[in-house]
């Protein structure tokens, strides 16, 4: 369990610093780390510490939960600046609201997801 929870981690942060276009040595100057260190993190051969997970999280611009969030990231590949659109305009309504959209988007998108279009 604790190895695969250290290759997620270490994906999540090869995948946030690709997308910002970052070496493993520009991220470790950033973070003030080793790149080889960087490196035994996204192939989950380190056991990271909370501390220089912060700095890694930092470095990257992130909050430390981002670094956690690796459940679908893969999936949101050039979707990401509108899903954080909607999610910010969900954010913004009331629960009713956010009912009604869900609701309103799984009839639009209902014969895609059931695997009719």
């Amino acid at each position: 369990m604790s190895e695969s929870i250290l290759k997620l981690i270490g994906k999540r942060i090869r995948d946030l610093r690709k997308e910002r276009g970052l070496s493993q040595e520009q991220l470790g100057e950033l973070a003030n780390l080793n790149y080889t260190y960087i490196g035994g993190v996204e192939r989950a051969e380190t056991n990271i510490s909370v501390l220089n997970l912060t700095k890694i999280a930092q470095a990257l611009n992130v909050g430390i939960y981002e670094l956690f969030s690796y459940t679908r990231v893969s999936q949101t590949k050039g979707k990401s600046h509108n899903l954080e659109q909607i999610i910010d305009l969900l954010l913004s309504i009331s629960p009713k609201d956010v009912k009604k959209a869900k609701n309103i988007l799984m009839e639009v998108f209902d014969n895609r997801v059931g695997g009719g279009g």
